[in-house]
C-alpha cells in the first residue's frame, strides 16, 4: 500500500493513511508509541485493496475517537505479544492534559474480547482490544512484525477484501 498522508488529531495522536488498490474496506491499525516504529514498513509492503489507517496513540480515548470516526471493517491492535482473547478490564480514571491544551478524561470498564482470527493461542489483558470490543468491532492483537501477514490473512477471509 502507498502512504498518502500523515496528521495528528486533537489528542496529539499521530495518524498515517495508506491506500491500496481501488475497492476493499477500511482497516485500522492501532499501536502505542513504543511499538509503532516497525508498523509503517509492514503497511507499505501490504498487498491489498482499500485503506489502512495507522493510529499511534497513548491511552484509549484517542483510539475510541478514531474508531467512531473511521468505522473500520476491523482493527489490528499492536501489542508486545500476540493474543487470542482477553478478559474484561478496568482502566482507572485519569485526566489527561497534553501539550496542545486539550484536556480529557480517560478510563472506564471495557468488556472481554476474542480475536477475529486465530493468530495466537494464549489469552491476556489488552485494554486497547477491550476498547475496540466495547464498540462491537472485530479485533486482532498481534506484534508489529506480523501486521502485514495478519492484515493480508484477514483481507483474504473477508469478501471483497483483497
Amino acid at each position: 500500500m502507498e502512504h498518502k498522508r500523515t496528521w495528528t488529531d486533537v489528542y496529539g495522536s499521530a495518524h498515517a493513511g495508506f491506500e491500496g488498490r481501488a475497492g476493499g474496506h477500511r482497516w485500522l491499525v492501532a499501536a502505542p508509541p513504543e511499538l509503532a516504529a516497525g508498523v509503517p514498513p509492514q503497511l507499505a509492503a501490504l498487498d491489498g485493496k482499500g485503506q489502512v489507517n495507522l493510529l499511534v496513540h497513548d491511552g484509549l480515548t484517542p483510539l475510541l475517537a478514531a474508531l467512531r470516526e473511521l468505522e473500520p471493517r476491523g482493527v489490528v491492535v499492536v501489542a508486545s505479544r500476540a493474543l487470542a482473547a482477553g478478559p474484561a478490564v478496568h482502566v482507572p480514571e485519569r485526566r489527561i492534559d497534553d501539550a496542545g491544551g486539550t484536556e480529557y478524561r480517560e478510563g472506564g470498564e471495557f468488556p472481554a474480547w476474542r480475536g477475529a482470527l486465530k493468530t495466537a493461542d494464549e489469552a491476556g489483558e489488552c485494554p486497547a482490544a477491550s476498547a475496540v470490543a466495547s464498540l462491537g468491532l472485530p479485533v486482532v492483537v498481534t506484534v508489529a512484525d506480523r501486521v502485514q501477514a495478519v492484515l493480508e490473512a484477514w483481507m483474504d477471509a473477508t469478501p471483497h477484501g483483497r
